[in-house]
């Protein structure tokens, strides 16, 4: 076959396609109008003529288009040239879904255009509607989870010059860029949530859901559900659609584990799975799923002791502590106690200041709730001060009983040297045994003054052999 053979027969069959794809639209169709450059009816399909109340089509022909059809925007295509391919239209009975394309001659020139009322009552487009606006809803959901779940603290938040301060920073903005988990340690109070919101959001994952979740604060029961989620129906009252659990949620983001201490041993074990196969299984399924999240944790307690005490798994332990950071208590940053009492007065929005006694008399206690008790004693003093210069009359009547800062002995000799751990355990034991003869051997008040959960004393005064009724 010739070139000009094909050229032919392509030609010839665009004209048929053409005529075809016209053919079928106006059949099934609700209507066809076809107007000319002056936006005047020349022809128009009967059952479109008997929408608009016309007995006899040949009625409408030379009729401005918008005197038959109110709203025809035909005449708008006609002057710029420009389609309109999806549009929706009101009319006396029912909005039609419409298309109007403009109409040209060989030389390229618009000489009219046609208009096409696919469909009617949008019976057609529904499933399609459906469909768009249930993408809207689970897009709109998603993006407000992400919202809730975004990190609520920065490095700026982690108040502090000194060199303990500037160190914990350092060693925290270096892990931020690596995927490593972080192991952040120190007492109740110091800012250990603070500073792994800090770390999310200096890490390539802030724009992802930064998740929590407290081990010592759910029931051991509900704790596993809680983190890996549950299949439909895994038990008894459980969401017949299946509960998507904290790894699900913190999918691509980060997962901060507070109190990892506190964590069950039968879960310790599931979680050093998620570490390093990185997938899991929902509760009551046989589903794998893959886990792809940082893990930050933290802890008040002493996981080495854990470990030989049989409380905690040897092999978490040393997946956790890739890079571990030691939050230290209060007492040891005391150099930062001015600039720390100022931000917390500023977040209370209060007017009050401390004058220099006052600062000093901070300085002289041992704070052994950390920086939550410094907060608690800053507010108690701004609510019940009738000045706004904060004396150290007003500081030691909201601080209560004072525990002094205790300066550590030295060693004299080999004899004495001690292990971190053995000189942290002393300390605890001095710490939980003069707080509990203050509140009079009540271990909730004890708890509350220092800053721990109920749950939390009652087992480090078991691993430290104190008896309740002390």
């Amino acid at each position: 076959m010739k070139d000009s053979d094909s050229l032919k027969d392509y030609t010839r069959v665009r004209r048929l396609a053409i005529r075809s794809l016209f053919e079928i639209i106006e059949q099934s169709s609700e209507g066809t109008v076809i107007v000319d450059k002056e936006a005047r009816i020349v022809w128009i399909n009967e059952r479109y003529a008997r929408r608009f109340g016309l007995q006899d089509a040949s009625l409408a022909v030379g009729q401005p288009c918008e005197s038959v059809i109110p709203g025809s925007l035909l005449r708008e295509v006609v002057n710029n040239g420009r389609p309109i391919l999806l549009d929706m239209m009101d009319t006396a009975k029912d909005p039609l879904v419409v298309m109007r394309l403009p109409i040209h001659d060989d030389a390229g020139a618009v000489i009219g255009a046609i208009g096409f009322a696919l469909f009617d009552e949008l019976h057609a487009l529904s499933p399609l509607l459906k469909r768009y606006l249930s993408m809207q809803e689970e897009l709109a959901s998603t993006r407000s989870l992400l919202r809730a779940r975004q990190a609520k603290y920065s490095f700026a938040h982690f108040i502090g010059t000194s060199a303990a301060s500037l160190e914990v920073k350092r060693r925290a903005r270096r892990s931020a860029s690596t995927e490593s988990p972080i192991l952040l340690l120190g007492e109740t109070g110091t800012g250990k949530e603070l500073l792994a919101h800090a770390i999310h959001s200096a890490s390539p994952r802030a724009h992802k859901a930064f998740v929590s979740i407290n081990s010592a604060a759910i029931p051991e029961t509900l704790l596993e559900a809680e983190f890996f989620g549950t299949a439909p129906g895994a038990f008894t009252g459980a969401d017949r659609k299946g509960r998507p659990g904290k790894l699900k949620i913190a999918q691509g983001g980060t997962l901060f584990l507070d109190e990892i201490g506190d964590m069950p041993l039968p879960l310790q074990s599931k979680l050093l799975r998620v570490l390093q196969e990185k997938e899991y299984e929902p509760v009551g399924s046989n589903e794998v799923i893959q886990s792809d999240i940082r893990l930050i944790a933290a802890t008040s307690t002493d996981l080495e002791a854990a470990i030989k005490r049989g409380e905690f798994r040897a092999d978490l332990y040393y997946r956790l502590s890739v890079l571990p950071i030691k939050v230290p208590p209060l007492r040891d940053r005391l150099d930062d106690l001015p600039a720390l009492s100022e931000a917390i007065l500023e977040e209370l929005r209060s007017q009050h200041e401390l004058d220099h006694e006052a600062l000093t008399l901070l300085g002289q206690h041992a704070w052994p709730g950390n920086i939550r008790e410094l907060q608690n004693v800053l507010e108690r003093a701004a609510l019940l001060s009738d000045d706004l210069i904060l004396d150290a009359n007003e500081i030691r009547a909201a601080i209560g009983t004072l525990v002094p800062v205790s300066t550590p002995a030295i060693p004299q000799g080999p004899a004495e040297l001690e292990t971190f751990s053995a000189a942290r355990e002393r300390c605890d034991r001095q710490l939980i045994e003069s707080t509990l003869s203050r509140c009079k051997g009540n271990v909730i008040e004890a708890a509350k003054q220092l800053g721990l959960g109920r749950s939390t004393l009652y087992k480090k005064m078991t691993a430290l052999g104190i008896v309740e009724s002390l």
